[in-house]
């Protein structure tokens, strides 16, 4: 009982603002060590999603504020290109930089660093194949655009989604499952050892956005903490230290009844 009560005290403390509580040791951006990059580059062929400026968005955004729950009744139904790119923007999307120090996106971000990868699990997308895709912002830049590419196919789509997210069965009646990746020494890098509550905080910006997006196109979400790391980070083909799996959702269509 002790050592579960030292573990809970010590994740409080970590929840505690370190800003003054003693200086913060030198930065790599303080000793003028070149930043790292603001997203991976591609190593599959490129695809772009069709636009979503025409997308129909439904509601106010009290409107959305009130219709906004967790979703897990979805249906078999398939989502649209126009749909996943609109939701893929909304959550990381990129409007512009400032110089190589900081991205600006469609979140906020503590000192614009944004650590987050987004792969993406699809299984019923008009116009894509089923399998394993990562989504590549930093090919648009500025732009209401969005291209990813072709990361892989897991060799059994709903076993495999099922198995990363620690049995949840219900995933796998989505039309895709994100999953969303930390890359922390883009954010240690100005932050240091500051940084890893940081960007836990930006994982709440990041869930919200989904989730009123997936609102906004009549879909249904669900965001997830409950993951199997060892797994996601296999799927996903990721070293679990240099970049690991923090965040996951699912979205699609949804039973109306049940809402």
């Amino acid at each position: 009982m002790s050592d579960i009560m030292d573990e809970i005290h010590q994740n409080r403390r970590f929840m505690h603002s370190p800003i003054f509580a003693g200086p913060m040791s030198e930065s790599d951006q303080s000793k003028g060590i070149s930043p790292p990059p603001f997203g991976k580059k591609h190593s599959g062929k490129l695809i772009d999603l069709p636009s979503f400026e025409n997308t129909v968005i439904n509601g106010s955004f009290t409107g959305l504020l009130d219709i906004r729950r967790s979703i897990r009744n979805f249906t078999s139904g398939a989502i649209t290109g126009e749909q996943l790119a609109f939701i893929l923007w909304s959550t990381q999307g990129i409007q512009s930089l400032r110089g190589d120090t900081a991205v600006f996106r469609t979140v906020p971000s503590g000192g614009a660093r944004h650590a987050f990868e987004t792969y993406i699990a699809v299984k019923k997308v008009e116009g894509l194949e089923s399998g394993l895709y990562h989504y590549l912002p930093t090919e648009n830049i500025g732009e209401k655009k969005v291209c990813i590419e072709k990361y892989g196919n897991l060799p059994s789509l709903d076993d495999n989604v099922a198995e990363m997210l620690a049995g949840q069965n219900w995933t796998t009646r989505a039309s895709v499952v994100m999953f969303f990746t930390c890359i922390p020494y883009r954010a240690e890098w100005r932050y240091r050892e500051m940084a890893h509550r940081v960007m836990l905080i930006d994982l709440g910006h990041l869930g919200q956005n989904l989730m009123l997006s997936a609102a906004a196109l009549d879909l249904g979400s669900c965001c997830m903490a409950a993951f199997d790391q060892k797994v996601c980070d296999k799927n996903l083909g990721i070293d679990g230290m240099d970049e690991y799996t923090v965040y996951a959702a699912a979205i699609g269509p949804y039973k109306e009844t049940l809402k």
